[in-house]
């Protein structure tokens, strides 16, 4: 299809509905009509209109008294037929339970999806003192945590290159690694491995542990991690966790298709 194609079916008023959905997020959960217009440089009257038919439709809430808008009810229901449709997700569900209930340590599962690494499951006890701040739905960028580094180890080098130009490297901790030549060297390391350990680089006193998920052709399509308290772990345990966690990804690979003889 060519440009004045596209012009032809494109929907601009639909286009800014959809912007006005996509301006909520995690610390943004409710905003009025000024600062709507203002995020989206569009004037009060049409976002107004906007609104109105979304709130017809359950796509926006709004409150009389605080005069704000939230996102609606009827997104909440896309969004659980969306959670269940998703083939990888449903595999691996009740093998991250049993993983879990397992190692005791927090659970998640990630893909890369438009050059970040997107969260599409978790398991972690509501207990717990420390809570991890990624999410469902959460994105980072791909080279994020210990699911990042093992999804860019199993991408062709070209496109390693491309993310890290796009996403460069940053400092998060004092073991961080920010020098490309020695992150290459790393990923190389998972590859070989087929483990990705990450030693307090992503957060002080973290360690992150990420093996593949493949499909039936053995092509690396998630990464399945565990993050624990570093201190609360001696090497011993590691190795079990380790263990366990390669064993649960091999489970969710044959339940996507992938032979036992692979």
């Amino acid at each position: 299809m060519d440009n004045r194609s596209e012009e032809k079916f494109y929907n601009r008023s639909l286009e800014r509905a959809l912007h006005i959905l996509n301006t909520f997020n995690r610390q943004r959960k409710s905003l009025s009509l000024s600062q709507l217009a203002e995020n989206l440089n569009l004037s009060r009257a049409t976002v107004l209109r906007l609104c109105t038919t979304l709130i017809k439709y359950d796509f926006l809430a709004h409150d009389p008294e605080t005069k704000r808008y939230s996102l609606g009810p009827r997104l909440f229901e896309l969004g659980s037929i969306a959670y269940h449709a998703v083939p990888l997700r449903e595999a691996a569900a009740s093998h991250l339970s049993r993983l879990h209930q397992k190692v005791g340590k927090t659970i998640f599962l990630g893909i890369l999806v438009n050059d970040q690494l997107l969260y599409i499951d978790k398991r972690e006890d509501p207990g717990h003192a420390i809570r991890f701040t990624s999410q469902i739905g959460t994105r980072r960028p791909p080279h994020w945590g210990m699911l990042g580094p093992l999804l860019m180890a199993f991408q062709p080098d070209e496109e390693v290159r491309r993310l890290l130009e796009k996403n460069p490297l940053t400092a998060n901790t004092k073991k961080s690694i920010v020098k490309k030549d020695k992150y290459l060297r790393w990923l190389k390391e998972i590859r070989d491995k087929e483990v990705a350990l990450d030693l307090e680089g992503t957060f002080e006193g973290v360690t992150g542990v990420a093996v593949p998920v493949r499909d039936s052709k053995g092509t690396v399509i998630a990464a399945l991690g565990v993050a624990f308290i570093s201190a609360a772990v001696d090497p011993k345990g590691l190795k079990t966790i380790i263990k366990e966690t390669k064993q649960t990804a091999q489970m969710i690979s044959r339940d996507m298709g992938l032979s036992p003889d692979h």
